[in-house]
């Protein structure tokens, strides 16, 4: 976890380190999982244990580290230094250190790297070539023999992705078995698959419905997908996602202040173009880690690539039409991530700062777009609700075709055509999203945990009744930091806000 732990924990001891994913390098650091003493607080010692869990399913199980380029990726990526939580000159010897580490992890990762698909192949093989982008820094010499070695090492990297999307297994599908084991290993939970398949048939219907009604308030007089048509081509030009996103933060961190959905909402959030190695993604936020020195969290939003043909530049900026770039920039900012990012830094333990569950940090964010709705963001205007209920449905086609996908019941062709149909996706950006449910089978987890908290959130409000608001429950489970699904009754305990604190 040391990408993990350096960028969105804050841990720069790991500036500069790079895991080694070699078989025997995962076996080794495998083989001390859990010889610590056991936590103090048992509500932090069955979180750590689910987080133990997680990595031997993925490492141990699932050998996600031989199916994937993922991880090495992750591993190799420079863009955390671009961030300004520590000098620069700092930050400038901890990348160079990195960029030093490239070849021997490369070569480590290479060794693992031996069951990749040619689907996950080909949805990696632009975001592995990307890589090379943060060699070239301000000033930085070319013919660097430190650059130069990285560079080398990085071209059999790229060879191998291109030899695996050519030859690999054309069938990326995990099984029934490895991905249910993927996605409660780390959250506590052992999930039924099949009730995961008709809780997103439903709330997939719910959000239709809730979509059609937003669509008839906005123009009585048209269908609605004629409607939803008109909104996604209501979109800022390639060179003006940035500035509105960055209207759109302002607007989204004033509110989430004034109605308190986050307690103590404090820091700095800039907007910035993603990185090369992270264009794999719309948009994201990079915050600024518990553990670090105050510094401006990132939200990177991806605009199309200027050498795609006009008509991919034109589906791409469909994402960001102006319904839903702020239901984007809620699940990104606040009361989503950048918010929860805030939290983070005042919990109290490293268990809480430093793991975090991916379904709980995704579920959270999710949830919070429609709760800004219920909270009275941009009242009465429906065009923010038919976003949120399509940025929502994309979501839920995420569940459906993990599911599908990997239980070998949809081709990556018909997952295509499921975000077209039900995600209101077209083109690049459809195909986008179906291709990442090959490298990242749990991307499931965005509907899952919302429907997790949301359930949650019925239990307070039922257990506390009158004594129940949106700031109490909100306090009592950033407590926890960002725990396992399983164990979020624990903000409900009688001892208070969401345990020790």
């Amino acid at each position: 976890m040391v990408s993990e732990v350096r960028e969105y924990v804050g841990l720069h001891e790991y500036d500069g380190v790079v895991a080694d994913l070699s078989p025997e390098g995962v076996k080794s650091r495998l083989a001390r999982l859990g010889d610590g003493p056991p936590e103090p607080d048992p509500h932090d010692e069955a979180h750590l244990a689910a987080f133990e869990d997680r990595l031997r399913a993925e490492l141990g199980t699932a050998e996600l580290h031989r199916r994937s380029p993922m991880a090495l990726l992750g591993e190799l990526d420079l863009s955390a230094y671009e961030r300004d939580y520590a000098p620069a000159a700092e930050r400038a010897a901890a990348r160079r250190r990195h960029i030093a580490a490239w070849p021997d992890a490369i070569d480590a990762g290479l060794a693992s790297l031996d069951q990749v698909s040619a689907p996950v192949a080909r949805s990696l093989q632009a975001a592995v070539e990307g890589l090379t982008a943060g060699l070239a820094a301000p000033g930085q010499d070319p013919d660097d023999p430190l650059v130069v070695a990285a560079g080398d090492a990085h071209a059999r990297f790229a060879h191998r992705v291109r030899l695996a999307a050519a030859t690999g297994d054309p069938d990326p599908a995990l099984g029934d078995r490895l991905l249910a084991l993927l996605l409660g290993a780390g959250e506590a939970l052992a999930p039924d698959l099949g009730r995961l398949e008709e809780l997103a048939d439903a709330e997939r219907d719910r959000l239709r419905a809730w979509l059609t009604d937003a669509c008839q308030r906005i123009d009585p007089r048209k269908r609605p997908d004629r409607v939803v048509a008109a909104l996604l081509a209501d979109h800022p030009g390639p060179d003006q996602v940035i500035d509105e996103a960055r209207v759109l933060v302002h607007e989204t961190i004033a509110f989430t202040r004034a109605t308190g959905l986050v307690p103590d909402l404090d820091g700095v959030c800039e907007v910035a173009h993603a990185p090369p190695s992270r264009r794999w993604a719309t948009a994201l936020m990079s915050w600024a880690a518990p553990y670090e020195a105050d510094a401006p969290s990132r939200y990177y939003v991806t605009p199309p690539d200027p050498a795609w043909p006009a008509g991919q530049q034109r589906a791409w900026l469909e994402v960001f039409n102006r319904a839903s770039l702020p239901a984007i920039t809620v699940h990104e900012v606040a009361p989503g991530h950048f918010a929860h990012g805030r939290a983070l830094r005042r919990v109290k333990g490293d268990v809480r700062r430093v793991l975090h569950s991916l379904a709980f940090v995704e579920g959270w964010a999710h949830d919070a777009e429609e709760l800004a709705v219920e909270a009275g963001f941009r009242a009465g205007d429906p065009r923010f609700e038919a976003g949120v209920a399509l940025e929502a449905l994309q979501r839920v086609t995420r569940l459906a075709v993990s599911l599908g996908l990997h239980r070998g019941t949809m081709s990556l062709t018909e997952a295509v055509t499921r975000f077209e149909a039900d995600g209101h996706l077209r083109g690049v950006a459809a195909e986008a999203e179906a291709r990442r449910a090959t490298y990242d089978p749990t991307y499931g987890r965005y509907t899952w945990g919302k429907l997790e908290i949301r359930r949650l959130r019925h239990q307070a409000r039922t257990r506390w009744g009158s004594g129940y608001s949106h700031p109490r429950f909100h306090a009592a489970l950033l407590a926890l930091g960002a725990p396992p699904l399983g164990l979020m009754g624990e903000a409900l305990a009688e001892r208070g806000t969401g345990g020790t604190t």
